[in-house]
């Protein structure tokens, strides 16, 4: 007798079971498993790759799903296990109901009934504990095959079982629960189900001591206490019925939809068609005779692959974008090489002129389906998924599931909320791992080699418990979600193949319950529809251009456009697709590129293995290095790019040259060396050196050269894919440089990210552009562009709703622009009179061409909104604003920045203006690289490090004055003296050495001091405030008062405390120092009264 587990519970259990299948698999064959299987709750999210591992192992693979059941007496689950492929298609049907079914309908035992035969059908041991009746019982007989029994029920329980069982005429299956793999598991499984709850552990350390039953022990062992419990029949059906289960999954070649063709023309004639009349259209860069012989290249290997349907149906989505005027990007991966499919207007880059290969995208020698990705903006990609989902059908079309996981940050999140931790102690647990965490390195790792994880755990038995724990989850799927891209498209019904699941909301596209590998491999078509917010940004920039020129075309503009070419040179690509980053801004700004070629180099060079090559390209350029080819025969391959290989292309253009491959053979060699299939480069090097020797090279160059294509081969990018990216770059930096006002309002309206709205801002104001912050009766939600001037949108500002915004919008564009304050608050909804939504509109200075200052609006606005109750009721109660000061400087852009998280009426370091003057201090504006200068900067960010050598302390600040902003290092020896007194928002006379990088002057500080004991020194104060301490009142009230007071009107001004009890004076710290303002005495009086305030003149 064996026994097999039939039910093992996977992590596709979402958060219910640790089980990752790969780890099963393994597992069940060490502890002497035959067969094995798989059933999760509802889902066969795992079921495939499950049952691929599973026969690669040489393991017997069950699947199944767990389904609630009704009847009469109640709901119980039932154990559904395919036994071939059509039980398959059963499960996929009876999951994809249960998944879209929105009212949670349980099966029946009339739904079972028609998909029974081909299943094998389990009835939860729970059943005895129901009372059902005997016709529930006889009903259940004729659809299960089995009453499941396993060994938590005790043996009085066991015979109650038995009596179901006989009344049901059912025999009992040992269904043993599998929740986990090791004993020392079950704590953790407690623990991912606490996340899911959204429960805590009490006293996890005491918690974690505890052990459970339901892992996969031996096989023999679960075997031998079946015999032992007199359940040796019920553990042999086990193997019967995974006997039964006869379930696998082959890769299966891709079935397309049929393109429906005009009056019955064949497909194969409509693409011909369809190529030519798209070609005529395009403006060719070469012979056209050579077009014609290679789009009749790519026509036959198109035809012969089968694949013209595919191009047909990726036509058509693209001419649904272009006709309803939604912009595309020119291209995405090797898709670009294509002429077909630059003569469909699938892509927008001309591959004769850039020398792109079809062979790289479609290989005639490698049956693979083509891939062709497609960019639009992300506001409009649902359009586009809409047409594809209504032309296709619900039925046939549906997009693709994938899974958040415990990452690293999330898992130790969600543990150490189970376990209760305090946040500040789950921040400094944070902060330890994210400083010592490599790439691709996991919480076991770290606990195996990181010393200053193993000094956290040997510290605390919590966290030592915490973070085996999280180590154990790590990797776990959270949650399901829906891949940002794909979609899959398929001639029948999709679920004959796939089960589905409802998406995000009623009536919305289906989801697969298999990620985009598995479907694929399934034989279902998936296209990768991309949304780019870059296209967003180009096609709002488009729209505002062609409001003043209609007739401007941006796919028409020259890519060697000089203007352009400088803003590459100078590294001013802020806000320019795939060239933002400070590296790669510095890698232009060092090689100095000079035509669109060298922006594509640059392109594809700048990322991780290639980037090592930057340095030697640029010195070729500048004739610093030798260029040494191989073979004088390559320099039209590899000069262009100074004998480096750049591309992959290069690479076939090699072996097709040298070695006489095809072009087709060339990129199965290219294949193999980037995958190190060392077999398959063993035997294609043989027939490389044949070809060179054959064309009369030297077998020591055609060595060499292999050598030398191998080196390089893994580190070669996509021309294709650098091409056309660097294509859409340019047309945005085209944009930028000819067109910079609509560009950066373009940007400032798509980016979702403040702090690079404000910076854009910045950009715009340096520009020479007009800019206006927020404004009631001229800005819109978001940023606006009128007349080249560009109005920050109410949604900058923050604490105001989006629907209070459209209100005020509404009303403005219905019944003109607001008058005055009361004008404003009468004219809204009463139920947005709240004084939360209006101090915002005055503090960011919305409101400041309404006739009143914001001293008096933010004092009045109570009265004023009061008012607003009894306005139209004739009882000439409209309030009156009272006249005062406008708030000081300091104190208008305190409130300022809160607001808008920026200042816009001026900046803090304007107070210091007589300082700077004084020592003739420049400006952020006025420094130049290799300089030492003092300069006074307000830190408006700062992040602290710690070397990774030394591990020492140190920060990289960002600092600004209101000309610009400045990033500052300070090294470990000055960050030490300083620490505790750097602050964000403090104010600095920092004296630095200035250097140049990534294109930006810097700046690496010798000193910083703070700016008010500067400005003390050079201006020392003729008064200073003197309080009594009145009968009653504690000194640290008094001082808890200034403090606050200090925080707007810090000054020059030194502040004494006199306490009259122990005739003592202290004067109290240089911080806490006000300024010499009415607004200041009248806060000294509110704290102390006006009979002990003083204002004495200094000797």
């Amino acid at each position: 007798m064996g026994f097999v587990p039939l039910a093992v519970k996977s992590m596709y259990s979402l958060l219910e079971a640790p089980v990752r299948p790969a780890e099963l698999v393994a597992v069940a064959k060490e502890r002497g498993y035959q067969a094995v299987g798989l059933v999760d709750a509802r889902v066969l999210y795992g079921a495939v790759n499950f049952v691929r591992r599973a026969n690669q192992a040489g393991l017997h693979p069950v699947i199944g799903v767990s389904l609630p059941l009704t009847f009469a007496e109640g709901t119980l689950d039932v154990t559904l296990l395919a036994k071939g492929a059509v039980g398959y298609q059963n499960l996929t049907r009876l999951s994809t109901r249960a998944m879209t079914d929105r009212a949670n309908q349980p099966l029946t035992i009339e739904d079972l009934r028609e998909v029974s035969d081909d299943l094998v059908v389990i009835v939860a041991p729970q059943l005895m504990l129901l009372g059902v009746s005997e016709q529930t019982y006889a009903q259940l007989g004729e659809v299960a095959d089995y009453l499941g029994i396993n060994l938590d029920f005790t043996a009085a329980e066991r015979q109650d079982l038995q009596a179901v069982a006989e009344r049901c005429g059912l025999p009992l299956i040992a269904l043993e629960p599998v929740e986990y793999l090791n004993e020392d598991d079950y704590f953790a499984t407690q623990v991912l189900r606490a996340i899911k709850a959204g429960h805590t552990i009490e006293d996890p350390l005491k918690a974690s001591q505890r052990t459970g039953r339901h892992w996969l022990r031996p096989a023999e062992e679960v075997a031998a206490a079946y015999r032992a419990a007199g359940l040796a029949e019920a553990a042999a059906q086990t193997v019967a019925v995974a006997e039964r289960c006869q379930v696998h999954f082959a890769d299966q070649t891709p079935v397309l939809p049929a393109f429906p063709t005009p009056a019955g023309q064949g497909v194969a004639d409509y693409l011909r068609e369809l190529c030519q009349r798209g070609l005529a259209k395009r403006k060719l860069a070469g012979d056209p005779a050579e077009y014609q012989a290679r789009l009749e290249h790519e026509l036959t290997v198109i035809h012969q692959m089968g694949f013209d349907n595919y191009f047909l149906i990726v036509w058509d989505l693209m001419n649904f974008a272009h006709q309803h005027q939604i912009l595309t990007g020119p291209g995405r991966g090797s898709a670009a090489g294509s002429l077909v499919a630059y003569a469909l207007a699938i892509t927008d880059v001309d591959p004769l002129q850039y020398g792109l290969l079809f062979e790289r995208f479609l290989n005639p020698e490698r049956a693979q389906m083509p891939d062709i990705d497609l960019d639009l903006p992300d506001n409009r990609r649902e359009e586009v998924l809409n047409y594809l989902h209504h032309h296709y059908g619900h039925e046939r079309v549906a997009q693709i599931i994938t899974f958040g996981s415990l990452g690293t940050k999330q898992v130790l999140r969600d543990v150490s909320r189970v376990f209760n931790l305090p946040k500040y102690q789950v921040e400094s647990l944070s902060q330890v791992i994210d400083r010592v965490k490599g790439p691709h390195q996991t919480l076991a790792d770290l606990l195996e080699s990181a010393q200053p994880v193993q000094n956290l755990a040997r510290d605390s038995k919590l966290v030592a418990c915490l973070l085996e724990v999280a180590a154990k989850l790590e990797g776990l799927p959270r949650h399901d979600s829906i891949h940002a891209a794909g979609v899959v498209l398929a001639a029948e019904p999709l679920i004959k193949t796939v089960p589905l699941q409802a998406g995000n909301e009623p009536g919305a596209m289906l989801v697969t319950q298999f990620e985009k590998d598995t479907v694929e491999s399934l034989g279902l078509l998936k296209i990768d529809l991309l949304g780019l917010r870059n296209l967003t940004t180009v096609e709002t920039a488009l729209n505002l251009i062609h409001q003043h020129q209609p007739d401007f075309d941006l796919t028409h503009i020259a890519l060697n456009d000089r203007p352009t070419l400088a803003l590459f040179d100078r590294g001013q690509t802020s806000g320019i697709f795939q060239f933002e980053s400070s590296g790669i801004r510095q890698t232009l700004v060092n090689l100095h590129p000079d035509n669109f070629e060298e922006i594509v180099a640059v392109n594809a060079l700048y990322r991780p293995g290639p980037m090592d090559n930057i340095n030697h390209f640029i010195a070729r350029k500048k004739g610093q290095e030798a260029v040494n080819l191989p073979a004088k025969e390559l320099a039209p391959i590899l000069a262009p790019t100074y004998g480096i290989l750049v591309y992959q292309e290069q690479v076939m253009q090699v072996a097709a040259v040298m070695g006489g491959f095809s072009l087709g053979e060339a990129d199965l060699l290219r294949r193999a060396m980037s995958k190190k299939k060392l077999a398959t480069m063993a035997s294609m090097k043989e027939a490389f050196l044949a070809g060179a020797n054959k064309r009369g090279y030297p077998n020591a160059v055609a060595e060499q050269v292999f050598a030398y294509i191998d080196q390089f081969a893994n580190y070669g990018f996509n021309r294709s894919h650098a091409v056309a990216y660097s294509k859409m770059a340019f047309e945005m930096a085209y944009l930028k440089v000819h067109f910079p006002a609509e560009f950066l309002a373009a940007l400032m309206e798509t980016d979702p990210d403040t702090s690079k709205v404000w910076a854009y801002f910045s950009e715009a104001k340096q520009l020479g552009i007009t800019t206006h912050g927020p404004a009631i009766n001229q800005s819109q939600e978001r940023v606006s562009l009128v007349d080249q001037e560009l109005w920050l949108g109410l949604d900058m500002i923050k604490g105001l709703r989006r629907d209070f915004i459209r209100a005020i919008i509404e009303e403005r564009n219905q019944h003109g622009p607001y008058q005055d304050l009361p004008d404003l608050v009468n004219r809204l909804d009463a139920k947005w009179h709240k004084e939360a939504l209006f101090v915002p509109l005055i503090d960011a200075g919305a409101l400041d061409h309404l006739g009143y200052n914001r001293a008096e609006m933010a004092e009045g606005l109570k009265a004023i909104l009061e008012g607003a109750e009894y306005a139209g009721l004739g009882l000439g109660m409209a309030p009156v604003v009272a006249q005062r000061n406008e708030y000081p400087l300091a104190v208008r852009l305190a409130r300022e920045h809160a607001v808008l998280g920026t200042y816009l009426s001026g900046h803090p370091v304007s107070q210091y203006q007589d300082l700077r003057t004084k020592l003739k201090l420049p400006t952020v504006a006025q420094l130049r690289p290799n300089q030492r200068v003092r300069l006074v900067l307000m830190v408006t960010r700062m992040r602290k490090v710690t070397t990774k050598r030394e591990h020492k302390p140190m920060a990289f600040l960002t600092a600004s004055d209101e000309t610009g902003a400045v990033e500052v290092t300070i090294f470990n020896r000055l960050f030490t003296q300083l620490e505790g007194e750097l602050r964000v928002n403090g104010i600095y006379l920092i004296t630095a050495k200035t250097e140049k990088r990534e294109g930006q002057v810097q700046l690496l500080a010798d000193q910083v001091t703070d700016a008010q004991v500067v400005n003390r020194e050079l201006h020392p104060a003729d008064h200073r405030w003197v309080l009594r301490l009145p009968s009653g009142v504690a000194q640290t009230t008094v001082t808890d008062g200034i403090k606050a007071l200090a925080k707007e009107h810090a000054g020059n001004v030194p502040v004494v405390i006199y306490d009259p009890v122990t005739q003592k004076a202290t004067q109290l710290p240089g911080q806490l120092w006000l300024a010499k303002q009415r607004v200041v005495q009248e806060g000294l009086i509110n704290l102390v009264g006006r009979s002990n305030l003083a204002f004495q003149a200094l000797s």
